[in-house]
């Protein structure tokens, strides 16, 4: 029987995201035995029952020994305590890699911290997720077609990057390279910006005074445009301190643009308005065509 790309797999954070990763390495039979790690040992046991970890620990030095490949998927906030705590226990051809949404912070964090494991290193993030959190979220579809984009260093091993990207594309992903700084710029504008829009809209409307019946009488769209507020909390608290430089310069065009949308409706310039519609229009639908594509 031909050995498993990954023979043994340390995850540290078993929810959405690392959860469904293993889920699909199972299901190409390309993973081995998989330890799970985190502080919460209920979640922990509910993923051994689930079948996405063979075995726990709660120390994330225990959960590096032996491993191939460690994936750090804790909140970006708690990304440095792991590195710290790891860097004197990994395997001396153990590969490290990340799914942070904010590079810089973690490259920053993974300088001070991991010493000479940095060239084992390889940040990552795939563009997949849903507004549900937790192990029992997971499935093996989610980068099925999905983007992943790697953001390898210049001390960073070729055959590091090599295998998180066939790690990456067994699960069905398309990964392209890029810098950290230009990936931190993507992400603010088309991740970052939409769901700070959506917690910001539905946290305006919950303060005003009719609230009750604005939210009574909410039809579909706003169902559709504010879905991604029910995502966790915590998690996008860190995402935005971690990448605030690139979300700032992402809301300050957003609010000039609104300002000047503003007058226009103030104005009532309907060519103005209709201009900003039909682009929008033919933009998104360029955007759904490239994704068919």
């Amino acid at each position: 029987m031909t050995a498993p790309l990954i023979p043994r797999l340390s995850v540290i954070g078993v929810g959405l995201i690392g959860g469904s990763w293993v889920r699909a390495l199972r299901l190409a039979g390309q993973v081995g035995h998989v330890v799970g790690c985190g502080r919460n040992e209920d979640n922990l046991k509910r993923a051994q029952q689930l079948g996405v970890i063979d075995s726990y620990v709660t120390d994330p030095a225990l959960a590096v020994v032996d491993a191939d490949l460690v994936v750090v998927a804790v909140p970006l906030g708690s990304i440095g305590a792991v590195f710290e705590r790891i860097v004197g226990h990994l395997p001396a051809a153990a590969v490290v890699t990340d799914v942070g949404s904010a590079k810089g912070a973690v490259v920053a964090e993974a300088r001070s911290k991991l010493g000479e494991r940095l060239a084992d290193f390889v940040p990552g993030h795939p563009i997949a997720g849903t507004e549900k959190s937790g192990v029992e979220a997971s499935f093996p579809d989610l980068y099925r077609g999905r983007r992943v984009i790697l953001t390898p260093l210049d001390e960073t091993r070729s055959e590091a990057v090599e295998l998180v990207r066939r790690a990456w594309q067994v699960a069905g992903a398309m990964v392209s390279t890029m810098s950290v700084a230009h990936h931190d710029e993507v992400l603010a504008a088309t991740s970052h910006l939409p769901h700070v829009l959506a917690y910001g809209l539905v946290d305006s409307l919950s303060r005003w005074t009719d609230r009750e019946e604005i939210f009574q009488y909410a039809a579909g769209g706003f169902r559709d445009f504010t879905r991604i507020a029910s995502s966790d909390p915590v998690m996008w608290r860190d995402i935005c301190l971690a990448n605030h430089e690139a979300l700032v310069d992402a809301l300050e065009r957003y609010s000039a643009d609104l300002d000047a949308l503003t007058e226009a409706v103030r104005q009532r310039d309907g060519e103005r308005l209709e201009a900003v519609f039909r682009n929008a229009r033919q933009a998104r639908e360029r955007f759904l065509a490239m994704l068919e594509g």
